[in-house]
């Protein structure tokens, strides 16, 4: 089997790894002359720090990461207060990593290529796709090089103006408004804290102001401020008139301006995820604003959802995948249209972040299902011993491309080749399970 992804961002790179550590021949291309420089998507949920556990990555995200951090409020010059956007929580045996980390997208991607080379796979610069046809059995693609090329399966991770969603003739359902317009942009700040946040507005209006937050990596912030005219400054000088504006003259000098762009609200989503052997992902199918930091973190789950069903290969699995993250992707975009509509309506409940956030009860149980936990939901972690006392987890036992079989003994003695025998108490309880019980755990860590 080969497959062909058009689109090298988090989401592409995440199915090319998926798909390379299974040993299937896989492509990723991408239009762009040079690899994004910017933080853009820079929130990462606990449920990616799980998927990324499971790819081999998750160290290396955690040691160039930040927690999500205190924000100082300033109104009017004056300290207001400080809070943040989610309090820390504990682990729990089930839960390992509760909290967001803060990376910007830039380097998640440079981490995730990383893994992808280890496979033998470089990214394929200034190489577009142009046009693409299919049959039952193959698809065949033009690339901007000349090159023509068949494959098994086409993966459209090409982001919002995705050519193969376009070329598919699939309807991207939604609204852009363009009467909230965003500058954003990476900069240092002399004379502000790296090790907090900061929101900068008036007391008259406390909810139009700008983030500044710290990214890892050196000392830049993201910024964020509103735009009120139709023009827009995305220039150092553009930049530092704003922060003047919101927090004062000489709160802050900027420099070292790497990236800006003007962001506007965008929601949308694709009638279909699937048309034969083409799919979508990511932002090609659906496009969230930012808040709740939830369009990068449902591109990567689509990814890790779609890996393990290309190289399965039966229709039956295929057309799970369609069903499974549009679905999901409904309620994500509802989350993050909520949360955005609070910012508009001037809500301070609109900073904060809860459970639905973190990704940790996606789930794709039939809705009738009221067992605690069912074919679906999400697989919990469990510290285990193993047959020599050893201590791990059961993500230890899941991390790979293989699905795994839980046997809570005592139990008939399954042939399937990545059984593992369940004595802990607390993975009874986790699970719910009883003497006898056999649980079925597919390779992308949900109850089969």
């Amino acid at each position: 089997m080969n497959v062909l992804i058009a689109g090298a961002g988090p989401t592409g790179l995440t199915l090319g790894i998926e798909l390379a550590r299974r040993g299937i021949a896989v492509r990723v291309i991408d239009k762009a002359t040079e690899f994004f420089n910017g933080s853009r998507g820079d929130g990462l949920q606990p449920r990616t720090l799980e998927v990324f556990e499971d790819l081999g990555v998750l160290d290396e995200v955690l040691a160039q990461s930040l927690p999500i951090p205190l924000m100082k409020i300033f109104m009017s010059g004056q300290l207001f207060g400080e809070r943040r956007m989610a309090d820390p929580v504990e682990p729990t045996p089930d839960i390992p990593y509760p909290n967001a980390r803060m990376l910007g997208q830039s380097r998640t991607e440079k981490i995730l290529r990383d893994k992808l080379a280890e496979y033998g796979v470089s990214v394929e610069l200034n190489s577009a796709i142009t046009g693409f046809t299919q049959t039952a059995d193959a698809v065949t693609a033009e690339l901007s090089t000349g090159e023509v090329v068949e494959v098994d399966y086409l993966v459209g991770a090409d982001g919002g103006k995705s050519f193969v969603r376009k070329h598919l003739g699939i309807a991207f359902e939604g609204t852009t408004d363009e009467s909230i317009r965003t500058l954003l942009g990476d900069v240092a700040a002399d004379g502000l804290d790296h090790e907090y946040g900061y929101w900068f507005a008036s007391q008259d209006n406390p909810m139009a102001g700008i983030a500044m937050t710290p990214l890892s990596g050196g000392d830049q912030f993201q910024f964020g401020a509103p735009l009120d005219g139709d023009d827009a400054d995305t220039s150092l000088e553009g930049l530092q008139e704003l922060v003047d504006k919101y927090a004062g003259p000489g709160t802050a000098k900027l420099r070292d301006l790497t990236w800006s762009t003007v962001w506007r609200p965008n929601v949308r989503l694709a009638a279909k995820f699937r048309v034969g052997r083409v799919f979508i992902a990511g932002d090609a199918a659906h496009v969230h604003p930012p808040t709740g930091g939830q369009g990068l973190n449902t591109g990567v789950q689509d990814a890790y959802n779609l890996g393990w069903k290309l190289a399965d290969g039966r229709e039956e699995v295929l057309a799970t995948y369609e069903t499974e993250r549009r679905t999901n992707a409904i309620r994500v975009l509802g989350i993050s249209e909520d949360l955005m509509q609070k910012h508009v309506d001037g809500d301070e409940s609109a900073l904060d972040r809860g459970e639905n956030t973190r990704q940790l009860d996606v789930s794709y149980r039939d809705p009738s299902d009221t067992r605690p936990l069912a074919s679906g939901d999400r697989a919990p972690d469990v510290p285990i011993k193993d047959a020599e006392g050893n201590k791990m987890r059961l993500f230890e036992l899941f991390r790979g491309p293989h699905e795994t079989l839980l046997r809570f003994s005592p139990t008939t003695r399954s042939t399937h080749p990545h059984a593992v025998d369940i004595t802990s108490p607390e993975a009874f309880a986790i699970y719910h399970a009883q003497p006898g019980d056999e649980i079925l755990i597919r390779p992308d860590g949900y109850l089969a």
